[in-house]
Protein backbone atom coordinates (compact mmCIF):
# COMPACT_ATOMS: atom_id res chain seq x y z
CA UNK A 1 0.00 0.00 0.00
CA UNK A 2 2.90 2.30 -0.09
CA UNK A 3 2.12 3.96 -3.22
CA UNK A 4 -0.42 6.05 -2.35
CA UNK A 5 -1.56 5.69 0.86
CA UNK A 6 1.67 7.69 1.66
CA UNK A 7 0.17 10.95 0.23
CA UNK A 8 -2.04 12.96 1.87
CA UNK A 9 -5.45 11.84 1.67
CA UNK A 10 -6.71 14.14 -1.03
CA UNK A 11 -3.98 13.32 -3.05
CA UNK A 12 -4.67 9.95 -2.45
CA UNK A 13 -8.07 10.09 -3.32
CA UNK A 14 -6.98 11.61 -6.72
CA UNK A 15 -4.17 9.52 -7.75
CA UNK A 16 -6.39 6.64 -7.59
CA UNK A 17 -8.64 5.54 -10.76
CA UNK A 18 -10.72 3.08 -8.28
CA UNK A 19 -13.38 3.56 -6.05
CA UNK A 20 -12.36 4.78 -2.72
CA UNK A 21 -12.86 4.02 0.73
CA UNK A 22 -10.50 4.59 3.62
CA UNK A 23 -10.20 0.88 4.74
CA UNK A 24 -9.73 -0.87 0.54
CA UNK A 25 -7.13 2.14 0.14
CA UNK A 26 -4.57 0.17 2.85
CA UNK A 27 -5.56 -3.55 1.42
CA UNK A 28 -5.43 -3.13 -2.01
CA UNK A 29 -3.60 -0.04 -4.08
CA UNK A 30 -0.67 -1.70 -4.69
CA UNK A 31 -2.31 -4.46 -6.37
CA UNK A 32 -2.31 -4.26 -10.24
CA UNK A 33 -6.25 -4.97 -11.12
CA UNK A 34 -6.95 -7.69 -14.04
CA UNK A 35 -8.51 -5.20 -16.76
CA UNK A 36 -8.15 -2.00 -15.12
CA UNK A 37 -8.88 0.83 -17.18
CA UNK A 38 -6.23 3.42 -17.47
CA UNK A 39 -7.67 7.18 -18.88
CA UNK A 40 -6.60 6.99 -22.01
CA UNK A 41 -8.45 3.58 -23.05
CA UNK A 42 -11.07 4.99 -20.81
CA UNK A 43 -11.94 8.47 -22.23
CA UNK A 44 -12.21 7.47 -26.46
CA UNK A 45 -15.66 8.70 -27.13
CA UNK A 46 -18.33 10.90 -26.58
CA UNK A 47 -20.05 7.53 -25.09
CA UNK A 48 -17.26 6.63 -23.01
CA UNK A 49 -17.87 10.34 -21.46
CA UNK A 50 -21.61 10.39 -20.52
CA UNK A 51 -20.96 6.28 -19.23
CA UNK A 52 -18.05 7.93 -16.92
CA UNK A 53 -20.42 10.97 -16.33
CA UNK A 54 -23.04 8.17 -15.08
CA UNK A 55 -21.29 5.76 -13.40
CA UNK A 56 -18.32 7.47 -11.52
CA UNK A 57 -19.60 10.95 -11.49
CA UNK A 58 -23.11 10.72 -10.33
CA UNK A 59 -22.37 7.70 -8.71
CA UNK A 60 -19.90 8.73 -6.07
CA UNK A 61 -22.46 11.87 -4.95
CA UNK A 62 -23.08 11.55 -1.74
CA UNK A 63 -24.09 14.02 1.09
CA UNK A 64 -24.89 11.05 3.49
CA UNK A 65 -22.49 11.87 5.59
CA UNK A 66 -22.90 15.56 5.41
CA UNK A 67 -26.78 14.64 6.65
CA UNK A 68 -26.12 12.46 9.63
CA UNK A 69 -22.72 14.64 10.80
CA UNK A 70 -25.54 17.93 10.91
CA UNK A 71 -27.98 16.04 12.63
CA UNK A 72 -26.23 14.34 15.37
CA UNK A 73 -23.82 17.51 16.20
CA UNK A 74 -26.37 19.80 16.61
CA UNK A 75 -29.84 19.87 18.25
CA UNK A 76 -32.31 17.66 15.22
CA UNK A 77 -31.48 14.04 17.18
CA UNK A 78 -30.81 12.51 20.71
CA UNK A 79 -30.13 8.97 21.53
CA UNK A 80 -32.58 6.30 20.34
CA UNK A 81 -33.58 2.87 22.67
CA UNK A 82 -31.54 0.74 20.43
CA UNK A 83 -28.45 2.71 20.37
CA UNK A 84 -25.22 1.10 20.95
CA UNK A 85 -23.42 4.49 21.79
CA UNK A 86 -22.70 5.23 18.23
CA UNK A 87 -21.30 8.45 17.27
CA UNK A 88 -22.07 9.61 21.09
CA UNK A 89 -18.73 11.41 20.69
CA UNK A 90 -19.73 13.63 18.11
CA UNK A 91 -23.15 14.80 19.82
CA UNK A 92 -20.60 15.64 22.78
CA UNK A 93 -19.02 17.44 20.36
CA UNK A 94 -15.81 15.62 20.98
CA UNK A 95 -14.21 16.10 17.21
CA UNK A 96 -10.45 16.54 16.15
CA UNK A 97 -8.58 15.69 13.09
CA UNK A 98 -8.80 12.23 13.44
CA UNK A 99 -13.09 11.60 13.78
CA UNK A 100 -13.74 9.54 10.93
CA UNK A 101 -17.09 11.10 10.14
CA UNK A 102 -15.47 14.36 8.94
CA UNK A 103 -12.40 12.77 7.13
CA UNK A 104 -15.30 10.86 4.95
CA UNK A 105 -17.40 14.49 4.28
CA UNK A 106 -13.79 15.49 3.10
CA UNK A 107 -12.93 12.46 1.21
CA UNK A 108 -16.08 12.11 -0.51
CA UNK A 109 -16.33 15.09 -2.06
CA UNK A 110 -12.77 15.35 -2.90
CA UNK A 111 -13.34 12.09 -4.96
CA UNK A 112 -16.09 13.44 -7.40
CA UNK A 113 -14.06 16.40 -7.75
CA UNK A 114 -11.23 13.91 -9.26
CA UNK A 115 -13.46 11.97 -10.88
CA UNK A 116 -14.73 15.39 -12.48
CA UNK A 117 -11.38 16.43 -13.25
CA UNK A 118 -10.55 13.12 -15.33
CA UNK A 119 -13.45 12.81 -16.97
CA UNK A 120 -12.60 16.88 -18.21
CA UNK A 121 -8.91 15.66 -18.88
CA UNK A 122 -10.31 12.95 -21.43
CA UNK A 123 -13.28 14.89 -22.69
CA UNK A 124 -10.08 17.36 -24.00
CA UNK A 125 -8.76 14.39 -25.95
CA UNK A 126 -12.07 13.11 -27.98
CA UNK A 127 -13.56 15.36 -30.62
CA UNK A 128 -17.41 14.76 -31.07
CA UNK A 129 -19.29 14.40 -34.47
CA UNK A 130 -21.21 17.09 -35.28
CA UNK A 131 -24.06 15.25 -34.02
CA UNK A 132 -22.62 14.80 -30.64
CA UNK A 133 -21.39 18.38 -29.72
CA UNK A 134 -24.45 19.52 -28.16
CA UNK A 135 -24.06 15.99 -25.66
CA UNK A 136 -20.95 16.56 -25.58
CA UNK A 137 -21.11 19.85 -23.84
CA UNK A 138 -23.67 18.85 -21.77
CA UNK A 139 -21.82 16.28 -20.17
CA UNK A 140 -18.99 18.73 -19.97
CA UNK A 141 -21.39 21.11 -18.25
CA UNK A 142 -23.07 18.76 -15.79
CA UNK A 143 -19.63 17.74 -14.11
CA UNK A 144 -18.69 20.94 -13.60
CA UNK A 145 -21.81 22.06 -11.49
CA UNK A 146 -20.97 18.88 -10.03
CA UNK A 147 -18.16 19.80 -8.86
CA UNK A 148 -19.09 23.14 -8.06
CA UNK A 149 -21.39 22.01 -5.84
CA UNK A 150 -18.62 19.64 -4.31
CA UNK A 151 -16.16 22.91 -3.67
CA UNK A 152 -19.42 24.32 -2.10
CA UNK A 153 -20.15 21.21 0.61
CA UNK A 154 -16.10 21.41 1.41
CA UNK A 155 -16.66 25.10 1.62
CA UNK A 156 -19.44 25.16 3.63
CA UNK A 157 -18.03 22.36 6.36
CA UNK A 158 -13.99 23.46 6.31
CA UNK A 159 -13.78 27.42 5.73
CA UNK A 160 -13.72 29.14 8.65
CA UNK A 161 -15.89 32.04 7.50
CA UNK A 162 -16.89 32.07 4.27
CA UNK A 163 -17.95 35.77 3.96
CA UNK A 164 -14.12 36.58 4.52
CA UNK A 165 -12.63 36.57 0.58
CA UNK A 166 -9.49 36.65 2.03
CA UNK A 167 -10.45 33.66 4.57
CA UNK A 168 -8.80 29.86 4.66
CA UNK A 169 -10.71 27.91 2.13
CA UNK A 170 -10.18 24.71 1.20
CA UNK A 171 -7.80 22.69 -1.35
CA UNK A 172 -8.23 23.58 -4.98
CA UNK A 173 -8.13 20.98 -7.08
CA UNK A 174 -8.07 22.52 -10.63
CA UNK A 175 -6.70 19.39 -12.69
CA UNK A 176 -5.81 15.29 -11.73
CA UNK A 177 -2.50 16.15 -10.09
CA UNK A 178 0.50 14.95 -10.07
CA UNK A 179 1.82 12.11 -7.30
CA UNK A 180 4.14 14.29 -5.51
CA UNK A 181 2.10 17.56 -5.29
CA UNK A 182 1.46 19.39 -2.18
CA UNK A 183 -0.96 21.69 -2.48
CA UNK A 184 -1.64 24.77 0.07
CA UNK A 185 -5.25 25.59 1.13
CA UNK A 186 -6.26 28.53 -1.20
CA UNK A 187 -8.50 31.72 -0.12
CA UNK A 188 -11.91 31.86 0.23
CA UNK A 189 -11.99 33.69 -3.05
CA UNK A 190 -9.84 31.54 -5.28
CA UNK A 191 -12.37 28.85 -4.66
CA UNK A 192 -15.02 31.66 -5.22
CA UNK A 193 -13.63 32.21 -8.37
CA UNK A 194 -13.73 28.34 -9.60
CA UNK A 195 -16.72 27.46 -8.38
CA UNK A 196 -18.07 30.67 -10.14
CA UNK A 197 -16.40 29.58 -13.25
CA UNK A 198 -17.81 26.30 -13.57
CA UNK A 199 -21.29 27.50 -12.64
CA UNK A 200 -20.71 30.49 -15.62
CA UNK A 201 -20.13 27.37 -18.00
CA UNK A 202 -22.64 25.44 -17.01
CA UNK A 203 -25.43 28.13 -16.78
CA UNK A 204 -24.84 28.66 -20.90
CA UNK A 205 -24.96 25.31 -21.49
CA UNK A 206 -27.89 23.64 -19.73
CA UNK A 207 -31.51 24.41 -19.72
CA UNK A 208 -34.50 24.06 -17.61
CA UNK A 209 -35.38 20.56 -18.03
CA UNK A 210 -38.18 19.20 -15.96
CA UNK A 211 -38.48 16.21 -18.49
CA UNK A 212 -35.39 14.80 -17.25
CA UNK A 213 -36.39 14.29 -13.57
CA UNK A 214 -34.94 14.98 -10.23
CA UNK A 215 -31.74 12.64 -10.48
CA UNK A 216 -29.86 14.69 -13.56
CA UNK A 217 -28.49 18.45 -13.70
CA UNK A 218 -29.78 20.98 -14.91
CA UNK A 219 -30.14 25.09 -14.96
CA UNK A 220 -32.14 24.24 -11.95
CA UNK A 221 -29.44 22.66 -9.99
CA UNK A 222 -26.85 25.24 -11.12
CA UNK A 223 -28.90 28.25 -10.32
CA UNK A 224 -29.91 26.30 -6.61
CA UNK A 225 -26.26 25.98 -6.18
CA UNK A 226 -25.85 29.47 -6.90
CA UNK A 227 -28.03 30.78 -5.07
CA UNK A 228 -26.68 29.11 -1.59
CA UNK A 229 -23.44 29.72 -2.52
CA UNK A 230 -23.75 33.25 -2.85
CA UNK A 231 -26.42 33.14 0.58
CA UNK A 232 -23.32 31.45 2.51
CA UNK A 233 -20.93 34.06 1.11
CA UNK A 234 -22.93 37.01 1.95
CA UNK A 235 -24.04 38.23 -1.67
CA UNK A 236 -27.72 38.19 -1.22
CA UNK A 237 -28.23 39.99 -4.32
CA UNK A 238 -27.00 37.28 -6.22
CA UNK A 239 -28.41 34.51 -3.96
CA UNK A 240 -32.10 36.27 -4.50
CA UNK A 241 -31.43 36.46 -8.50
CA UNK A 242 -30.90 32.48 -8.66
CA UNK A 243 -33.34 31.79 -6.19
CA UNK A 244 -36.17 33.73 -7.72
CA UNK A 245 -34.89 32.29 -11.30
CA UNK A 246 -35.29 28.64 -9.89
CA UNK A 247 -38.51 29.62 -8.42
CA UNK A 248 -39.78 31.33 -11.70
CA UNK A 249 -38.56 28.71 -14.29
CA UNK A 250 -37.97 25.37 -12.78
CA UNK A 251 -41.71 23.83 -13.46
CA UNK A 252 -41.61 23.21 -9.76
CA UNK A 253 -44.29 24.19 -7.11
CA UNK A 254 -44.43 24.11 -3.64
CA UNK A 255 -45.60 20.27 -2.41
CA UNK A 256 -48.97 20.84 -0.85
CA UNK A 257 -49.59 18.63 2.73
CA UNK A 258 -51.77 16.32 1.09
CA UNK A 259 -48.88 14.96 -1.34
CA UNK A 260 -45.77 16.14 1.09
CA UNK A 261 -45.83 12.46 2.15
CA UNK A 262 -45.24 10.92 -1.37
CA UNK A 263 -42.31 13.11 -1.65
CA UNK A 264 -40.53 11.85 1.22
CA UNK A 265 -41.25 8.16 0.16
CA UNK A 266 -39.77 8.97 -3.32
CA UNK A 267 -43.24 7.57 -5.19
CA UNK A 268 -43.16 11.73 -6.77
CA UNK A 269 -41.11 14.75 -7.71
CA UNK A 270 -42.93 16.63 -5.85
CA UNK A 271 -40.46 20.01 -5.17
CA UNK A 272 -37.56 18.36 -5.56
CA UNK A 273 -34.88 20.35 -8.12
CA UNK A 274 -32.03 17.73 -6.93
CA UNK A 275 -31.78 14.39 -5.64
CA UNK A 276 -29.17 11.46 -5.19
CA UNK A 277 -31.10 8.14 -6.78
CA UNK A 278 -31.07 5.23 -4.02
CA UNK A 279 -32.95 2.16 -5.77
CA UNK A 280 -34.57 -0.46 -3.95
CA UNK A 281 -31.56 -2.46 -4.24
CA UNK A 282 -28.41 -1.10 -5.68
CA UNK A 283 -25.14 1.21 -5.10
CA UNK A 284 -25.35 4.22 -3.07
CA UNK A 285 -25.58 4.25 0.97
CA UNK A 286 -28.64 4.10 2.90
CA UNK A 287 -29.57 7.35 4.73
CA UNK A 288 -32.28 5.31 6.98
CA UNK A 289 -30.13 3.18 8.64
CA UNK A 290 -28.49 6.52 10.26
CA UNK A 291 -31.48 6.71 12.22
CA UNK A 292 -32.98 2.82 12.68
CA UNK A 293 -31.35 -0.25 12.02
CA UNK A 294 -34.03 -2.14 10.06
CA UNK A 295 -37.19 -0.08 9.84
CA UNK A 296 -38.60 3.67 10.47
CA UNK A 297 -40.80 1.65 13.16
CA UNK A 298 -40.45 1.65 16.70
CA UNK A 299 -39.21 -2.24 16.27
CA UNK A 300 -36.93 -1.09 13.91
CA UNK A 301 -34.38 -0.78 16.66
CA UNK A 302 -34.32 3.39 16.59
CA UNK A 303 -30.76 4.44 16.85
CA UNK A 304 -31.38 8.14 16.89
CA UNK A 305 -34.62 9.80 17.69
CA UNK A 306 -35.86 13.44 16.86
CA UNK A 307 -34.83 15.92 18.94
CA UNK A 308 -37.52 16.58 21.72
CA UNK A 309 -37.38 20.40 21.01
CA UNK A 310 -38.06 19.81 17.57
CA UNK A 311 -40.62 17.69 17.90
CA UNK A 312 -42.40 19.84 20.19
CA UNK A 313 -41.98 22.61 17.72
CA UNK A 314 -43.73 20.24 14.92
CA UNK A 315 -46.01 19.21 17.68
CA UNK A 316 -47.90 22.30 18.68
CA UNK A 317 -48.97 23.86 15.01
CA UNK A 318 -52.11 22.25 14.18
CA UNK A 319 -52.03 20.49 11.10
CA UNK A 320 -49.15 20.63 10.10
CA UNK A 321 -48.08 17.65 8.05
CA UNK A 322 -44.81 17.44 8.74
CA UNK A 323 -45.69 15.75 12.22
CA UNK A 324 -47.11 12.79 10.49
CA UNK A 325 -44.31 12.46 8.36
CA UNK A 326 -41.37 12.87 10.33
CA UNK A 327 -42.39 11.43 13.51
CA UNK A 328 -43.53 7.31 12.90
CA UNK A 329 -46.77 6.40 14.33
CA UNK A 330 -45.92 3.85 16.66
CA UNK A 331 -43.53 6.35 18.28
CA UNK A 332 -43.71 6.26 22.22
CA UNK A 333 -44.76 9.52 23.14
CA UNK A 334 -44.09 10.82 26.63
CA UNK A 335 -46.31 13.39 28.16
CA UNK A 336 -44.06 13.24 31.10
CA UNK A 337 -40.75 13.40 29.59
CA UNK A 338 -39.24 15.76 31.76
CA UNK A 339 -39.56 14.07 34.68
CA UNK A 340 -38.90 10.27 33.13
CA UNK A 341 -35.81 8.71 34.78
CA UNK A 342 -35.18 6.89 31.67
CA UNK A 343 -36.80 9.27 28.95
CA UNK A 344 -34.59 7.21 26.39
CA UNK A 345 -37.08 4.59 26.58
CA UNK A 346 -40.35 6.13 27.51
CA UNK A 347 -40.50 9.27 24.98
CA UNK A 348 -39.12 7.22 21.64
CA UNK A 349 -39.73 9.84 18.90
CA UNK A 350 -38.79 7.29 15.71
CA UNK A 351 -37.81 9.41 12.90
CA UNK A 352 -39.80 8.47 9.80
CA UNK A 353 -39.01 11.22 7.42
CA UNK A 354 -36.95 8.73 5.10
CA UNK A 355 -39.56 5.61 5.17
CA UNK A 356 -37.54 4.26 2.83
CA UNK A 357 -38.81 2.59 -0.53
CA UNK A 358 -41.32 -0.32 -1.41
CA UNK A 359 -39.31 -3.35 -0.31
CA UNK A 360 -36.24 -1.39 0.84
CA UNK A 361 -37.37 0.11 3.66
CA UNK A 362 -34.30 1.70 5.12
CA UNK A 363 -33.49 3.27 2.00
CA UNK A 364 -34.40 6.80 0.42
CA UNK A 365 -33.23 9.30 -2.18
CA UNK A 366 -30.99 12.09 -0.63
CA UNK A 367 -32.61 15.03 -1.48
CA UNK A 368 -30.06 17.98 -2.36
CA UNK A 369 -32.08 20.69 -3.26
CA UNK A 370 -35.87 22.15 -2.98
CA UNK A 371 -37.72 24.51 -3.70
CA UNK A 372 -38.60 25.37 -0.16
CA UNK A 373 -34.72 25.98 0.56
CA UNK A 374 -35.32 28.66 -2.81
CA UNK A 375 -38.23 30.29 -0.34
CA UNK A 376 -36.17 30.42 2.59
CA UNK A 377 -33.17 32.28 0.71
CA UNK A 378 -35.54 34.41 -0.77
CA UNK A 379 -36.71 36.03 2.53
CA UNK A 380 -33.15 35.72 4.32
CA UNK A 381 -32.46 38.06 1.58
CA UNK A 382 -35.30 40.41 1.89
CA UNK A 383 -34.64 39.99 5.45
CA UNK A 384 -31.13 41.91 4.77
CA UNK A 385 -32.53 44.93 2.90
CA UNK A 386 -35.04 45.46 5.76
CA UNK A 387 -37.85 44.34 3.85
CA UNK A 388 -39.33 42.42 6.78
CA UNK A 389 -43.15 42.14 5.00
CA UNK A 390 -41.38 41.06 2.00
CA UNK A 391 -40.34 37.78 4.49
CA UNK A 392 -42.88 37.38 6.13
CA UNK A 393 -45.28 36.32 3.35
CA UNK A 394 -42.30 34.35 2.11
CA UNK A 395 -42.15 31.94 4.92
CA UNK A 396 -46.15 32.29 4.98
CA UNK A 397 -46.06 30.36 2.15
CA UNK A 398 -43.98 27.69 2.66
CA UNK A 399 -46.22 27.12 6.02
CA UNK A 400 -49.32 27.29 4.11
CA UNK A 401 -48.34 24.54 1.72
CA UNK A 402 -47.44 22.38 5.06
CA UNK A 403 -50.76 22.92 7.28
CA UNK A 404 -53.37 20.55 6.03
CA UNK A 405 -55.83 23.84 6.23
CA UNK A 406 -53.60 25.06 3.31
CA UNK A 407 -54.11 28.64 4.86
CA UNK A 408 -51.21 29.85 7.65
CA UNK A 409 -51.24 33.40 9.75
CA UNK A 410 -48.89 35.73 8.15
CA UNK A 411 -46.25 36.41 10.61
CA UNK A 412 -45.16 39.91 11.45
CA UNK A 413 -41.44 40.66 12.14
CA UNK A 414 -40.62 44.28 13.81
CA UNK A 415 -36.42 43.40 13.07
CA UNK A 416 -34.21 41.71 11.72
CA UNK A 417 -33.73 39.54 14.30
CA UNK A 418 -37.12 38.56 14.44
CA UNK A 419 -37.03 37.57 11.53
CA UNK A 420 -33.74 35.64 11.25
CA UNK A 421 -35.08 33.72 14.30
CA UNK A 422 -38.25 32.92 12.35
CA UNK A 423 -36.31 32.14 9.69
CA UNK A 424 -34.07 30.38 11.27
CA UNK A 425 -37.02 28.50 12.99
CA UNK A 426 -38.97 26.99 9.57
CA UNK A 427 -35.36 25.92 8.24
CA UNK A 428 -34.49 23.97 11.21
CA UNK A 429 -38.46 22.63 10.52
CA UNK A 430 -38.67 21.93 7.15
CA UNK A 431 -35.31 21.02 6.31
CA UNK A 432 -34.84 19.22 9.20
CA UNK A 433 -32.29 15.51 8.61
CA UNK A 434 -30.94 17.49 5.52
CA UNK A 435 -27.63 18.75 6.20
CA UNK A 436 -28.71 22.39 6.98
CA UNK A 437 -28.76 23.03 11.11
CA UNK A 438 -25.31 22.96 11.38
CA UNK A 439 -23.98 25.57 8.76
CA UNK A 440 -27.89 27.25 9.62
CA UNK A 441 -26.56 27.86 13.55
CA UNK A 442 -23.16 29.15 12.20
CA UNK A 443 -24.31 31.45 10.12
CA UNK A 444 -27.84 33.07 11.38
CA UNK A 445 -27.83 32.21 14.87
CA UNK A 446 -26.06 35.16 16.49
CA UNK A 447 -28.21 37.57 14.37
CA UNK A 448 -31.38 36.07 14.66
CA UNK A 449 -30.36 36.25 18.75
CA UNK A 450 -31.13 32.30 19.31
CA UNK A 451 -28.36 29.48 20.35
CA UNK A 452 -28.33 25.98 19.51
CA UNK A 453 -31.66 24.18 21.17
CA UNK A 454 -31.86 20.88 22.72
CA UNK A 455 -33.71 19.46 25.34
CA UNK A 456 -32.64 18.49 28.67
CA UNK A 457 -33.77 14.87 28.00
CA UNK A 458 -32.11 14.69 24.64
CA UNK A 459 -28.61 12.78 25.89
CA UNK A 460 -27.79 10.69 28.46
CA UNK A 461 -25.52 13.06 30.25
CA UNK A 462 -26.20 16.39 31.34
CA UNK A 463 -26.95 18.24 28.12
CA UNK A 464 -24.95 21.36 26.46
CA UNK A 465 -25.44 23.75 23.39
CA UNK A 466 -22.68 24.07 21.96
CA UNK A 467 -22.06 28.45 22.12
CA UNK A 468 -22.71 30.81 19.31
CA UNK A 469 -19.15 31.47 17.46
CA UNK A 470 -17.43 28.20 18.60
CA UNK A 471 -14.76 27.45 16.37
CA UNK A 472 -16.32 23.57 15.97
CA UNK A 473 -19.03 25.18 13.83
CA UNK A 474 -16.13 24.66 11.23
CA UNK A 475 -14.64 20.87 10.82
CA UNK A 476 -10.91 20.31 11.40
CA UNK A 477 -8.47 19.24 8.14
CA UNK A 478 -8.27 15.67 8.66
CA UNK A 479 -4.69 14.45 10.49
CA UNK A 480 -3.74 12.73 6.97
CA UNK A 481 -3.73 16.37 5.23
CA UNK A 482 -2.06 17.64 8.19
CA UNK A 483 0.83 14.97 8.67
CA UNK A 484 2.01 14.59 4.87
CA UNK A 485 1.04 17.92 3.41
CA UNK A 486 3.09 20.17 5.36
CA UNK A 487 1.17 23.07 3.03
CA UNK A 488 -1.83 22.60 4.61
CA UNK A 489 -2.77 24.57 7.07
CA UNK A 490 -4.91 22.87 10.34
CA UNK A 491 -8.08 25.03 11.16
CA UNK A 492 -8.13 27.40 14.35
CA UNK A 493 -8.67 25.43 17.64
CA UNK A 494 -7.43 22.05 16.83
Amino acid sequence: MNKIYKKALVIAVCLSSVGFTLNSCKDAIDIEQPGLLDDATLFTSVSNLNDYLVGSVYANMDTNNDIYFSAVFTDEVKPGAGSGGQEYEIHRYFIDPTTGLTTGIWAQHYLVINRVNRLLAGAAKVTPAASEVAQYNSIIAQARAIRAFCYLQLETFFAPDMKDANGLGVLLLKDVPTVDVKLPRSKNQDVYDFINADLDYARSILTYNAAAGRYYVDKGFVNAVSARFNLYRGNTTLAKQYAQDVISNAGLTLTAASAYPTMWNDTARGEIIFALNRLATGNGSSIGTRWNTNSSSITGNPMWALGRNLFNIINTTPGDVRRTVYIDATSIIDPNYLTSTSPRDTDQLVIDKYPGKTSAATRNDLKVFRLSEMYFILAECETAANNFAGAATLIQQVRAKRYNSGTAPLPVYASSAAAYADILKERRVDLALEGHRYIDLKRLAVAAGVTMDRNQTDDVVTVTNLPNNSYKYTLPIPVQEINLNPQVQQNPGY
